[in-house]
């Protein structure tokens, strides 16, 4: 009999701390609706959602008692709980990075040589003490190369030609009583020698096509003539150049950097000769330019050329008791210096 008083005694406690913890449950989520509905969006910290990602995995009711956020915001932070976790545990094996200073070299050679591929790169770069497998070699050029292989670039084509290439073009000169001159010259670009030049007040394609027929004795046509666009080369022009067996290379529209030696040779004309002359006419100026052009092949050296001429000046070797002589030329514009044996 005693033991059943006990135990009665004992559920009538649990029912009534059952009781005290269910009011106390509901006042608890009275106040969390009225702190929801005056706080739209609480400030949720790290170790909340930490918390409540381990109590969804630990307690299959945790969604009963969720109020300040959706259950699908839990959901959604066990997900990328779960990515990053994976993610700092694929970092730490596999194979080890490339140094930066090797994907540079790598990544300038792809550039520079687009025809070359994997095996032709990774012979390269053993040769320079690059330790890299080849097919490490093979991706890299799958990422960095986008397409087909380019052509080569037009700097690579003028290299490649220049032997066998002559350039032409036009630049005009004002005279004294302000008419203009038009100055065609023909380059080879080879010595960077001028081969061929004249000045007219009305140039024409006809005019044009004679002065390549002058510029090119027989059988010494030049296999490609590079030009721009300009009108003045029309279809006499074309037609001439086409039957001397010559390859017309068009320059792109509004591009004379595609014809950089001209240009370079055509700005030193101005710079060494023109800017400090008075032109008087067309005698005038074919006069100055051929004394200019007989000091630029003869005596002014060129960076193109190594520091030469486009006639190959000899080095002078400095006699016993020499004395340094100076050579005016173009008028005392430029002067040539040469050692002579003291008399």
């Amino acid at each position: 009999m005693e033991t059943i008083i006990f135990t009665f005694l004992i559920m009538i406690l649990m029912f009534k701390l059952n009781s005290r913890l269910a009011i106390e449950n509901l006042a608890l989520r009275q106040q969390l609706v009225v702190l929801k509905q005056s706080v739209r969006r609480p400030k949720i910290r790290k170790k909340d959602r930490f918390f409540w990602v381990i109590l969804s995995r630990l307690w299959s009711g945790w969604e009963n008692v969720l109020m300040f956020v959706q259950p699908e915001t839990v959901i959604r932070w066990r997900k990328k709980g779960f990515k990053l976790y994976w993610k700092f545990k694929s970092q730490k094996p596999g194979r080890p990075s490339i140094d930066i200073k090797i994907q540079k070299i790598v990544k300038k050679m792809i550039k520079e040589n687009p025809l070359w591929g994997a095996p032709l790169l990774h012979g390269e770069l053993i040769k320079l003490g690059i330790e890299i497998s080849e097919r490490t070699v093979s991706n890299m050029i799958k990422r960095y190369k986008v397409g087909k292989p380019p052509s080569q670039t037009w700097r690579t084509f003028l290299k490649n030609h220049m032997n066998n290439t002559y350039a032409i073009d036009f630049f005009t000169v004002p005279t004294a009583n302000f008419k203009l001159l038009y100055v065609f010259v023909v380059l080879w670009h080879e010595r960077r020698k001028i081969l061929h030049f004249n000045v007219t007040m009305n140039p024409t394609a006809q005019w044009t096509a004679q002065q390549i027929v002058e510029a090119c004795p027989w059988n010494a046509e030049p296999k490609y003539l590079l030009r721009d666009r300009d009108g003045i080369y029309g279809k006499v022009f074309q037609r001439r150049i086409r039957n001397m067996g010559i390859e017309e290379v068009k320059t792109a529209p509004h591009s004379p950097w595609q014809n950089p030696y001209c240009e370079r040779v055509i700005g030193s004309i101005r710079r060494d000769c023109l800017n400090h002359m008075i032109v008087l006419n067309e005698n005038h100026l074919k006069a100055i330019l051929s004394d200019y052009f007989e000091y630029y092949h003869r005596d002014r050296t060129h960076l193109g050329l190594l520091k030469d001429t486009p006639f190959e000046r000899q080095v002078q070797s400095e006699p016993k008791n020499g004395i340094l002589i100076s050579l005016s030329r173009v008028g005392g514009l430029h002067h040539r210096y040469v050692w002579k044996e003291a008399a």
